[in-house]
């Protein structure tokens, strides 16, 4: 049966742009940095992409391998990577991410490394603009710096404190930010003038779009697990164990994705991406179409194993959505102070619920919040579908100038949004051909921007230390 994920702690991210910046500094914890240039088609069973290299299934390994021999620094065609630019890159990621703190080592070394790769990635992409005389000027790093430190609403003097705070540097900062403007034009240059879009292509793109309309799709992320008669009962339990561990909510469904999944995609996530039900085995598509958004379900028997599946959104092609109603709220947010006790939390939250009550309209928020000393952010572009499911529900009931009940953790503090306005969405329409080739171009640019970077990396010389 289908369950739903647990959601405490979500909250309204104050504007499109922070959260831009927020991919731009966290890159979610522990995943490793791929741009995802197609949509992903679902994966039943593991493709052995071993075979072509011949290797015998009783291979006999020669000499001692010591994992300790590959620390995290590196020389990269003659640039150096220290230990100190991964950990205070991994103290970029934890200012943004502060579950990254509560890490097992375990854990956190397997981030290290991951940071290390993806710091070798953005030195042959630095290096790749430079062969190519782009360079990135110190005026435009202090420009897309200084942007940065607004959106977290700092001044640049106090975005180098808070960085050093939490481990980091802004050197390291701006290092990310050469890497990704100077990959950005490089792309711009030397890939998307070699991108060319048919309007015979894109004309069937448009036909097809209109034959599904009214069609349901699914965006789903699975867990693939690969059993036979011998260890069915085995992987059966496993997969029962994993949805326990998804169940809690202390880590998100890609971090199991990553780890446990046998299938394809669990270089992304699990992510499927958006699929009709056609598109899946029947198995899933029977299980899609029970699932509430936020759901999980599984273990789910198929062909040569077992699944399980996340449903992270769903829609109708060109139908309008209620979900993409876009809202108007004011966020309510009562911090609490470190190593706050149980009993103190549940007080004030107690006292911030009842406040919430007294509002009558959304004119009287900052009076309500005054009195219990709670800060005000407004946001006038959040969609439904963005919220986690549980408070994007209870959303679509509230009536304008009502607030949605407490939420949050003793971590994060206490919530409540106060719905102040909504645009219901059109009805759906077809993209303009436009849309589609700009698509289509994105697409198929992120695609020949990941095959350059495994050129770069098979031609680099790497040496660690």
């Amino acid at each position: 049966m289908p369950v739903r994920l647990s959601g405490i702690g979500f909250y309204v991210k104050h504007d499109r742009r922070r959260a831009m910046t927020g991919r731009l500094l966290g890159m979610a914890a522990l995943v490793a940095v791929a741009t995802a240039a197609v949509a992903q088609q679902p994966a039943v069973t593991a493709p052995n992409s071993a075979e072509n290299l011949d290797i015998p299934a009783d291979a006999q390994i020669f000499g001692k391998f010591d994992p300790d021999v590959r620390k995290p620094t590196a020389i990269v065609n003659e640039t150096v990577i220290t230990g100190t630019d991964v950990d205070q890159r991994v103290g970029l990621i934890r200012a943004a991410n502060p579950q990254v703190a509560q890490l097992p080592p375990a854990e956190l070394d397997r981030l290290k490394l991951q940071v290390l790769r993806q710091l070798i990635d953005e030195t042959l992409q630095i290096q790749e603009a430079k062969s190519a005389d782009i360079i990135i000027t110190a005026d435009e790093l202090k420009q897309s710096y200084n942007g940065v430190a607004r959106n977290f609403n700092r001044t640049p003097a106090q975005m180098a404190v808070y960085l050093r705070e939490s481990g980091s540097s802004d050197r390291s900062l701006r290092r990310q930010i050469e890497g990704e403007l100077a990959w950005q034009r490089y792309l711009r240059r030397k890939v998307e003038p070699f991108v060319n879009i048919g309007d015979a292509e894109v004309k069937a793109i448009l036909d097809r779009l209109e034959a599904s309309k009214g069609t349901e799709e699914f965006n789903l992320r699975e867990i693939y697990l690969s059993a036979n008669d011998a260890t069915k009962a085995q992987v059966f339990a496993t997969a029962k164990q994993l949805i326990a561990e998804i169940q809690k909510g202390q880590q998100p469904f890609g971090y199991f994705a990553r780890q446990y999944s046998e299938a394809s995609t669990r270089g992304v996530e699990g992510d499927l991406g958006w699929v009709r039900a056609a598109q899946l085995p029947a198995e899933l598509a029977a299980a899609a179409q029970q699932m509430q958004v936020g759901q999980v379900a599984g273990p789910i028997e198929i062909p040569g194993g077992y699944s399980i599946i996340y449903l992270t959104d769903k829609r109708q092609v060109l139908t309008a959505d209620p979900r993409d109603a876009r809202l108007s709220l004011k966020q309510l947010t009562l911090p609490f102070p470190p190593k706050i006790t149980q009993a103190e939390a549940s007080a004030r939250a107690a006292a911030f619920g009842k406040a919430i009550k007294e509002i009558q309209g959304c004119g009287t928020v900052e009076k309500i919040a005054a009195s219990v000393n709670a800060e005000v952010v407004d946001n006038d572009t959040v969609r439904v579908r963005d919220l986690p499911p549980q408070l994007a529900d209870i959303m679509l009931q509230l009536q304008i100038g009502q607030s949605s009940p407490p939420f949050g953790s003793a971590e994060q503090g206490v919530r409540a949004l106060v719905l102040c306005g909504r645009d219901d969405p059109k009805t759906g329409q077809l993209p303009s051909s436009d849309q589609v080739e700009n698509q289509l171009q994105q697409q198929r640019v992120n695609l020949r921007a990941q095959q350059k970077l495994r050129d770069l990396r098979r031609d680099a010389v790497v040496e660690y230390r």
